[in-house]
C-alpha cells in the first residue's frame, strides 16, 4: 500500500519532530496516519523497521535533491555550488540527514545499523530499507561521482566565449582525475559547513574560491 506507507512515514517523521524516537509509539503513528496498527506492522514489521525506512527515505530525498541541484542552470561552478548549498540546507532542515552525513546520531533519533539487516518482508520498499544504508564516506563518493559525471559532460554554449577553450568549442577542464578531486573537495567543503555553519552565502563563497579557474569562467 504505497499511499498508506507514505502516510505512515509522514506521521512517524512528524512524531519524531516532537519527541525522541524512544517515546514514539506505533499505535500513535498508525492513528495519526489514519490506518490500522496491523497495516503499520504489515508495512514495516516492527518499530525498528519503521525507523530504518524513515532513515532510508531521508537518504533518498537528500540524493534526489543533489540530482536536482546538479541538473540546474549555469555552468559547473553554479551546479557544484547549488549541490553544496543543498547539502547544508538539507542537513539544517533534517536531523536525520545531518546524522547520515556526519555519522553523529543524536540520542533522540532512530539509529539503525548501516549494514543490511535480515529481511523477511514481503514489501519491496521495506526489503530495500532493510538493505545497507550509506555511510558518510559513501555519501561523499556518491555525490562526488555524480557531480564529476555532470561536470565532465557539460559543454560550453555556442558563442559563449567562456573559459580559455580547448579549440573545439568545449571549455578547458582539468583532467578526469583532477575533476574527481575537485568535486570531492566541493563535497567535503559542504560537509564542513554542516558541522560548522558559516554565515549567509559562506558555502557558495567557499566553493567558488576552491574551484579551479577553468570551472569558474
Amino acid at each position: 500500500m504505497p499511499g498508506a506507507r507514505e502516510s505512515l512515514l509522514d506521521a512517524a517523521h512528524k512524531a519524531l519532530s516532537r519527541q525522541p524516537w524512544s517515546a514514539v509509539r506505533m499505535v500513535d503513528v498508525a492513528t495519526s496516519a489514519g490506518v490500522s496498527r496491523q497495516t503499520l506492522y504489515n508495512e514495516f514489521g516492527s518499530k525498528e523497521g519503521l525507523g530504518r525506512a524513515l532513515v532510508r527515505r531521508e537518504a533518498d530525498g537528500f540524493l534526489a535533491g543533489i540530482e536536482r541541484a546538479l541538473a540546474g542552470p549555469g555552468g559547473p561552478c553554479a551546479q557544484l555550488t547549488a549541490a553544496a548549498e543543498w547539502t547544508t540546507s538539507a542537513a539544517r532542515r533534517s536531523p536525520l540527514v545531518r546524522a547520515l552525513l556526519t555519522g553523529c546520531w543524536e540520542p533522540r533519533l532512530p539509529a539503525p545499523a548501516l549494514a543490511a539487516v535480515e529481511s523477511t518482508s514481503a514489501v519491496p520498499a521495506q526489503r530495500r530499507a532493510d538493505g545497507p544504508l550509506p555511510s558518510p564516506g559513501e555519501f561523499v563518493a556518491l555525490v562526488r561521482d555524480r557531480a564529476a559525471a555532470t561536470v565532465s559532460g557539460r559543454e560550453a554554449a555556442p558563442g559563449s566565449g567562456a573559459g580559455a577553450g580547448s579549440g573545439d568549442g568545449r571549455p578547458e577542464q582539468p583532467d578526469a582525475v583532477d575533476l574527481t578531486r575537485v568535486c570531492e573537495l566541493a563535497v567535503r567543503l559542504a560537509l564542513s559547513c554542516v558541522a560548522a555553519p558559516p554565515g549567509e552565502g559562506g558555502v557558495a563563497d567557499l566553493v567558488r574560491t576552491a574551484l579551479p579557474r577553468q570551472l569558474t569562467h
